[in-house]
């Protein structure tokens, strides 16, 4: 790191709050704040212990333009493992971007993107894995979803790592020590240990990559479509489960002839809802057109809601309909159970498994529905705390990871050599340290951190 450049920004949101923070960070931090900051006892920021808080004015161009609490953090006990000062004043677009002129005026020059969390990293606050849990904190839009982040975050996903990482280290170590030093006293290699160790670290790896999908439904969420005939209560059945009037509903067939598009949460799944025309066949143009649209949307969708009128019998639209829940992972919802049943269930039971009976119109099923979103997204069985993948550049790294130790086992399978295997375990080893960031370019560190806002 530059320790001659100090970096400040606006950590909090832009617009109108109770408070707005300004942070500084580098060598400079407290004397560039005493730049801008007027302390009511006179005590210069500079002077003063880490963890400690003074109260005074900002004075930008000899004019006062705010009260304001300055909090001073010394590294390395601080967020970027630097001298940090941040000033809270105001909340207000105005007067935030005042107060940072003011510290850009003294010395300190614009943070880039994600540069504050760049910089713990790469000061060895965090791995690149917590730093990533960062940004998964503040866009998360479920409890799971930030209870996983905050998880990784806390290291948990690192120690996962670790473990079989430093297995991995210590039998490339005696593998290496056993070859070379031959004349010592070092315990005999055999072929049933290094079996042993592959085995464990393919089973957590195979592990981490099983919850992978589950962690991205809780955190990216699921392309959903509702669909089916019309005046089945698709419109309905999105307003339950949105709990907005988000879609117009009528008797009037065919009422909803575009797609509408909401995100929602159900249970521990973040659903990205499409409520499509209803299906069938008809002769209106604009209708035919939100037919044809609902259809192809149900073609890429990662989960159908397919609904069903309990008080009608099945109809071609409805068969269709099924034919095309084969295509992919589906929930039958059976609606207007509060009415007289006259649908042949055992039909939708042949090939749909998962089934839910509701009364959309009368606020029931939103539960039930929930339960079978769980199980078709794996997350009844994810437990945020062992840590789990946040994202593609991590997968990659433990599929690429467990594809290594694989052609170790392999190679010692088909009786090559020891150093053939000790070749494929440490591309393991290598796969899994790119992934923390103890191996890492700076075209991965600026993928990971581009994303980031730039307060943080």
């Amino acid at each position: 790191m530059d320790d001659n450049k100090t970096i400040a920004a606006i950590s909090t949101a832009q617009g109108e709050g109770g408070i707005g923070v300004i942070r500084i960070s580098g060598s400079r931090s407290a004397e560039i704040a005493d730049k801008v900051f007027r302390n009511i006892n006179s005590k210069k920021l500079a002077d003063m212990r880490g963890y400690t808080a003074a109260f005074g004015k900002i004075v930008y161009n000899d004019e006062e333009l705010d009260e304001a609490v300055a909090l001073v953090f010394r590294a390395p006990h601080s967020y970027t493992g630097e001298d940090v000062v941040e000033i809270s004043c105001h909340g207000g677009v105005y007067i935030t971007k005042q107060v940072l002129r003011a510290v850009l005026d003294a010395g300190a020059v614009p943070a880039q993107a994600g540069e504050f969390t760049k910089r713990a990293f790469l000061n060895g606050k965090i791995d690149l894995t917590e730093a990533e849990a960062v940004i998964d904190i503040i866009t998360a839009k479920s409890r799971c979803a930030a209870r996983s982040a905050m998880f990784v975050k806390e290291g948990a996903l690192r120690k996962r790592i670790s473990s079989v990482k430093d297995e991995l280290l210590a039998l490339i170590a005696h593998l290496s020590a056993w070859a070379d030093y031959p004349e010592e006293d070092i315990a005999e290699v055999d072929d049933e240990m290094i079996f042993s160790v592959c085995d464990k670290a393919t089973n957590e790896l195979e592990k981490l990559l099983s919850s992978y999908d589950a962690g991205q439904a809780v955190k990216q969420g699921i392309d959903t479509v509702i669909a089916g005939r019309p005046n089945v209560g698709k419109s309905t059945l999105m307003n339950l489960l949105s709990g907005s009037e988000k879609s117009i509903v009528t008797d009037i067939p065919g009422t909803t002839r575009d797609v509408v598009e909401e995100t929602v949460v159900v249970g521990d799944v973040i659903l990205r809802l499409s409520d499509t025309a209803g299906l069938r066949n008809t002769d209106d143009a604009v209708e035919k057109i939100g037919v044809d649209r609902a259809k192809k949307r149900l073609e890429q969708c990662g989960l159908l809601i397919a609904v069903f009128d309990n008080s009608q019998t099945l109809g071609e639209d409805d068969y269709e309909l099924l034919e095309l829940s084969a295509q992919v992972p589906s929930i039958a919802v059976i609606n207007k159970t509060d009415l007289e049943n006259k649908l042949d269930i055992d039909k939708i039971k042949y090939k749909i498994d998962n089934i839910v009976y509701i009364s959309a119109a009368n606020g029931e099923g939103r539960e039930e529905i929930a339960a079978a979103v769980e199980k078709i997204a794996g997350t009844t069985k994810l437990n945020p705390s062992e840590g789990i993948l946040s994202n593609e550049r991590q997968r990659s790294n433990v599929a690429g990871a467990l594809r290594s130790v694989k052609e170790a086992r392999e190679a010692l399978s088909f009786g090559m050599t020891y150093d053939a295997v000790t070749v494929s375990l440490e591309d393991a080893v290598s796969e899994l340290s790119e992934m923390t960031g103890e191996k890492t370019s700076d075209e991965v560190l600026d993928r990971v951190f581009h994303n980031f806002c730039v307060g943080k």
